[in-house]
């Protein structure tokens, strides 16, 4: 087999820019990887390069900054043929082309082996979603147990991943939505419905504030979310669900309140720790662990994904899903 299927992106515009066509199998190179896709996660970062908000990528492109699936091909026989192994970040997607598709080449640095007999759309909903999820808590707030966290926009399937994540770590969790219902899906501890003012009803439940939150509608809500927070408190930035990610006008001193940090965070594959992707898919497994709900889509219905996830259709993780070889 010399083609695959694969989901190429044109160039920056509408969904139909976004087609599905028989291209040339990558053949890796040195140090690089081929890996059989069997499942990818869809992510805002994706939409963003469709509406030509992305910086430094080419076109047309396959789109997809992560994908789980089996080595095909280690060509320095490290990885042996069949290993599971999740891909992410790192130019994925964005200067070579990413995991729309059936084969993506990718650095062997970038791949992270596990084991799990789950079904692929659990494991494709995992790696890029928890990776952000645990860095954002570990590296971008230093979250501990016993605090508060407050997530903004906890409906996000990385706010599903933030919530669940930070509740097993022994933090209170209130995690906003703006629409009603989802609200008795976010599983935080107080969910609450944002109309905008949402520091109002964070320092209701928590009068001086939490200790720390968690930004992922965009600036459009940092100042409410910062507002929100306590005296040495820490807001991390960590997405862009608004499309709005530039402070205009910026002057530190009136835009942050006194004492409340502001930090963000953006990874790549090397700050999720192979046993912490084994042991949140052995959790997953076992029950005991949840990180949302999953939409999935076939390769042929990406177009249609990236519709519903711009039109807010869809709650949690979407999931492109690959069948087995042909």
């Amino acid at each position: 087999m010399t083609t695959m299927r694969a989901i190429v992106l044109t160039e920056p515009g509408p969904a139909e820019n976004l087609q599905l066509r028989d291209v040339p199998r990558p053949d890796p190179q040195p140090d690089w990887v081929r890996v059989h896709v069997r499942a990818f996660g869809l992510n805002r970062s994706e939409l963003h390069l469709r509406l030509g908000y992305a910086e430094n990528a080419r076109f047309p492109i396959v789109p997809g900054i992560e994908a789980a699936g089996v080595v095909d091909h280690d060509p320095d026989g490290i990885l042996a043929p069949g290993q599971q192994v999740a891909a992410m970040m790192g130019g994925m997607g964005r200067a070579f082309d990413g995991g729309y598709a059936e084969y993506v080449v990718v650095p062997r640095a970038q791949l992270i082996p596990f084991t799990s007999d789950l079904p692929w759309d659990v494991i494709g909903s995992v790696p890029e979603t928890l990776q952000t999820a645990y860095g954002s808590l570990t590296l971008g707030l230093d979250l501990q147990p016993g605090q508060t966290l407050l997530v903004r926009g906890g409906s996000s399937a990385l706010g599903h991943a933030v919530t669940a994540l930070a509740r097993d770590l022994g933090a209170t969790v209130l995690a906003t939505t703006r629409q009603p219902g989802r609200l008795a899906g976010l599983g935080a501890d107080h969910p609450i419905l944002d109309d905008g003012n949402v520091a109002a009803r964070v320092r209701e439940i928590v009068p001086g504030g939490v200790h720390a939150a968690l930004e992922l509608v965009g600036t459009t809500t940092l100042p409410d979310t910062l507002a929100a927070t306590r005296v040495h408190g820490t807001v991390c930035f960590a997405g862009m669900l608004a499309n709005e990610w530039i402070v205009k006008d910026f002057y530190p001193i009136s835009y942050l309140p006194t004492g409340v940090r502001l930090t963000s965070y953006s990874g790549n594959a090397s700050d999720l720790p192979a046993a912490v992707l084994q042991r949140t898919l052995d959790r997953l497994g076992d029950g005991s662990l949840t990180l949302g709900p999953i939409t999935t889509y076939p390769l042929e219905k990406i177009p249609e994904a990236h519709r519903d996830i711009e039109a807010n259709l869809v709650s949690g993780k979407v999931v492109g899903l690959i069948p087995e070889p042909r």
